[in-house]
């Protein structure tokens, strides 16, 4: 038995043409950036999300780097992020600037609004300014709660939410990029929405913001192609990306039902096991990225899934802070006991709106053989 860990085959056979001929329009018009594709994805995504502003670039990472200097971060600038995330939500504010300041996760894996007042009070007492929080909604699990707005309103926060691994999500009925002063996302291909390639994209509701990440994503254009008003950057999503992703955003709404229905059935059924589940969506608006458990027995685990050909995933098995290029970056004073108890832990099994029903019983009745 083959179980892909993201289906990405079978969901390309199902629109197999529709990409052909999107692909073949462009390479017809030949304008292979900016093409009138990128505009109607735009489009697209303004209506998906109901945010005003739907702005492309090249890559999710470009995406946090132009919303950074979109705020206009500066150097003594405290912006904190989770050490449990992929690399990609640090790295851009070492790129642009500020001062990286990591703090722990709750147990939904995402930023713990408790660990981040510490920080705030630490940054205070490092003379560093506390600006900018950067959420990150891991596993496809949206980062809003009542908790952290409140810290942000109580502090003045700016706030870039990182829906890297949401997008398609919503809170409370609103489509997650309408939170938070801006929001990125990923295009990556195993994203809930994926392209053949890279891409990413910023949303905002404020004009002003709007205005500085399109000038900014294409070199700091003013009003004209040779005028320069602020630093930027080369971060164009290209045109037969956005081409795909015109026919995949398609699909989207009833993709994230159906991965809904897989993390439902999931827990349903593992719910007697000795594995740590994730929390389920009463509203079954989670994107699941991933699905992601956890065990003190992780290694184990994933000898014996490997043993019976079911491929698992460790998302990440080490924090940020004690990577070599951040170890000399600010942590939380209080540690970050959760985020190095779930790099040891987690593992994430296969998810995917086209996982077969036989696959999904394979894996559970063999994790409940043994746990």
């Amino acid at each position: 038995m083959e179980i892909p860990f993201i289906d990405l085959k079978s969901q390309y056979e199902l629109i197999r043409e529709q990409i052909k001929n999107s692909i073949d329009t462009v390479l017809d018009h030949g304008k292979f950036i900016n093409g009138p594709e990128v505009n109607e994805f735009e489009t697209n995504l303004k209506s998906y999300t109901s945010v005003k502003h739907a702005i492309t670039c090249a890559n999710g990472t470009d995406a946090l780097a132009i919303a950074l200097l979109a705020l206009k971060v500066q150097s003594n600038d405290a912006v904190f992020v989770p050490s449990f995330t992929y690399i990609a939500s640090a790295e851009s504010i070492a790129l642009v600037g500020g001062v990286p300041y990591f703090v722990d996760v709750g147990d939904d894996y995402n930023i713990c609004p408790k660990s981040l007042e510490i920080a705030i009070d630490d940054a205070k007492k490092n003379n560093h300014n506390p600006r900018i929080v950067i959420p990150v909604d891991l596993f496809g699990k949206p980062s809003v709660c009542v908790e952290l707005d409140e810290l942000i309103n109580n502090f003045d926060l700016e706030t870039i939410y990182d829906a890297a691994q949401s997008f398609g999500s919503s809170h409370n009925q609103i489509k997650i990029g309408n939170f938070g002063d801006i929001t990125t996302t990923s295009f990556f291909p195993a994203k809930p929405l994926g392209c053949y390639g890279d891409g990413g994209a910023i949303f905002t509701n404020n004009d002003d913001l709007a205005k500085s990440i399109r000038s900014i994503k294409n070199h700091g254009m003013g009003n004209h192609k040779y005028e320069h008003v602020n630093v930027g950057m080369n971060s164009r999503l290209d045109t037969i990306q956005a081409a795909v992703l015109n026919e995949k955003i398609k699909l989207l709404h009833n993709e994230i039902i159906k991965r809904n229905q897989i993390a439902q059935y999931y827990n349903h059924e593992l719910n007697d096991s000795s594995l740590i589940l994730p929390k389920l969506s009463n509203t079954n608006s989670y994107a699941w990225a991933q699905y992601t458990l956890r065990h003190v027995d992780r290694d184990k685990i994933i000898e014996f899934l490997q043993s019976k050909n079911i491929p698992s995933t460790i998302y990440y098995p080490i924090p940020l802070n004690e990577q070599d290029a951040y170890k000399s970056c600010n942590v939380v004073s209080s540690g970050l006991n959760n985020t190095e108890k779930f790099c040891k832990e987690v593992f994430s099994i296969p998810m995917s709106p086209y996982l077969k029903k036989e696959h999904q019983d394979f894996i559970i009745s063999t994790l409940k053989s043994k746990w």
